[in-house]
């Protein structure tokens, strides 16, 4: 009864229209007045406790260093050293844009960041080089999911903080899925444009890649100091990502000089209003899995579960099911936060390594942010190229082809993702 009132309650709110921060706070505090010995009291705790969370001072750092990289230069450079690199390959052009993609989800962290910065760029580019609209949006749409599977990831930090798993860990496990998936993008679309006989761009001499690299050297560098720094030991993800937006404000002030001091508090404002609002829906999710502790919910369907003889492989299958439902509907942290409690003792469970469950579940999200009715990176397409949201969800719909094999890969070959990490030998 406490099980179905809790979710019943939260999807009702939901479906109203509450906002889902709301409805999991609401639904949380509801169930525990009816149905629990646990007082009101308990919540405000967990409440004012998840802001001590100390893994979690990184998401405002990183949306911090995403906003000086987005507000400055850094990816209209990147785009250029992308472009000078393998631009003059068949369709030369749209392949320099997921490059920059990787790159750039290399320094945000975000997966609608990545598309903003990116498509409001090449797009356009890519529509007067020959190219039509709807491929190009459907080009940078799909790349621009990386943000969330590259490190460092928002989604990454969310879901260790979650299930108390090691975050440099996790984005270790992100970095060959996610380069993987970034070659596979730029396979398909040579293939396609060796068909269609889509336009190359003139090869770029030795000096001009020089001069691209030369400029771009500076955003570069923010990867090698967040990485480096993490898998050296010389600071923590958290201390890294405060690193980051130190670096990234410095390089956008100082250094390219693309952005002013009067415009700092704008490009504040937009970081900590992105804060806000994330961090309020982490509170109440956090509220939400307090709940759910409490109760001993992913206990009992941890037990039913097992006494149904689910294998590995069926688990899986029936979790990935779930996620891509649920990512049409949901932001991707809330949805981690909300499932991530129940899931992780079942995959404990059945064997399944915690950084493998880390990545399938953000490949659900790079999935769900392509997805109608709610997918973010569908909204951020249209408001970047002026296309209605139908057009943008046609232009997305065949590389969701591509998607789905490619989750497939990296939920059944494990290796995939841990090869990285455990051959470094971290614990």
């Amino acid at each position: 009864m406490t099980i179905a009132f809790l979710f019943v309650a939260l999807f009702v709110l939901m479906a109203i229209g509450v906002p889902i921060a709301v409805s999991l706070g609401l639904s949380s505090a509801v169930t525990i007045m009816l149905f629990s010995q646990d007082s009101l009291q308990s919540l405000a705790i967990k409440l004012f406790a998840t802001a001590d969370h100390y893994t979690l001072l990184a998401i405002p750092f990183f949306l911090l260093a995403g906003a000086f990289m987005t507000s400055g230069g850094v990816a209209r450079r990147l785009i250029s050293f992308a472009n000078a690199s393998v631009g003059h390959i068949r369709g030369g052009l749209p392949i320099a844009s997921v490059l920059a993609c990787v790159l750039f989800a290399a320094l945000s962290g975000s997966s609608p960041a990545t598309v903003a910065a990116v498509g409001s760029i090449v797009i356009a580019g890519m529509v007067r080089s020959g190219y039509t609209r709807r491929f190009a949006t459907g080009v940078v749409c799909n790349a621009g999911t990386l943000g969330i599977l590259i490190p460092p990831s928002i989604v990454m930090v969310v879901y260790a903080a979650a299930t108390s798993t090691s975050v440099g860990k996790l984005f270790m496990a992100g970095v060959v899925p996610g380069v993987l998936l970034g070659l596979l993008l730029m396979v398909a679309i040579y293939v396609i444009a060796r068909l269609k006989d889509m336009p190359a761009q003139p090869r770029a001499s030795f000096g001009e890649w020089l001069t691209a690299a030369r400029k771009s050297v500076w955003g570069l560098l923010l990867i090698v100091i967040i990485l480096g720094g993490i898998y050296s030991g010389l600071f923590t993800p958290t201390e890294a990502a405060a690193v980051a937006a130190v670096y990234a404000a410095f390089v956008s002030l100082v250094v390219y000089r693309d952005i002013g001091l009067r415009e700092c508090p704008r490009v504040l404002r937009d970081a900590g209003r992105l804060s806000v609002v994330l961090m309020f829906i982490i509170a109440n999710a956090m509220l939400f899995a307090h709940v759910l502790t409490t109760e001993q919910i992913p206990q009992t369907i941890t037990r039913w579960v097992v006494e149904q003889g689910f294998s590995p492989i069926t688990f899986l299958l029936v979790l990935n099911v779930l996620l891509l439902v649920a990512g049409s509907f949901m932001e991707p942290s809330a949805i981690i936060l909300i499932l991530a409690p129940i899931l992780f003792p079942i995959a404990m469970q059945l064997g399944i390594d915690p950084i493998h469950l880390g990545v399938i579940m953000v490949v659900n999200m790079e999935i769900g942010l392509l997805t109608p009715p709610t997918g973010l990176n569908l909204f951020v397409a249209s408001a970047v190229t002026g296309q209605p949201l139908t057009t943008v969800i046609r232009a997305v719909a065949p590389w969701l082809i591509l998607m789905f094999a490619f989750l497939m890969l990296v939920t059944y070959w494990p290796a995939l993702s841990l090869g990285l990490p455990n051959w470094l030998g971290m614990p």
